[in-house]
């Protein structure tokens, strides 16, 4: 459904990306971010428009859904410029 996989090697320098991976790192990252983003936005829209749960259940689903498939990739690049940057010898 979504493509999340690491290439084998980078399109424009060639670099051997196969044995360097950033596991589930992204996936943690992402947990903390929106749960500290998310759940205070729903408990304000909460207190200001006080909908029923199932709104609540739709709106925040989908949210957290699109940002999920929105930040993912990213994230996991970013996950994997910082293991070529800060541990050098892992690439060699």
């Amino acid at each position: 459904m979504f493509d999340l996989t690491l290439n084998s090697h980078c399109k424009n320098c060639n670099l051997d990306l196969a044995s360097n991976d950033s596991a589930d790192g992204p996936a943690v990252f992402m947990i903390f971010i929106l749960g500290f983003l998310l759940v205070p936005a729903a408990l304000f829209f909460d207190t200001l428009i006080s909908p029923p749960l199932w709104v609540h259940a739709v709106l925040w689903g989908v949210v957290a859904l699109a940002l999920c498939i929105a930040a993912l990739k990213p994230l996991k690049s970013y996950i994997i410029y910082l293991q070529y940057k800060y541990r050098q010898s892992d690439w060699d």
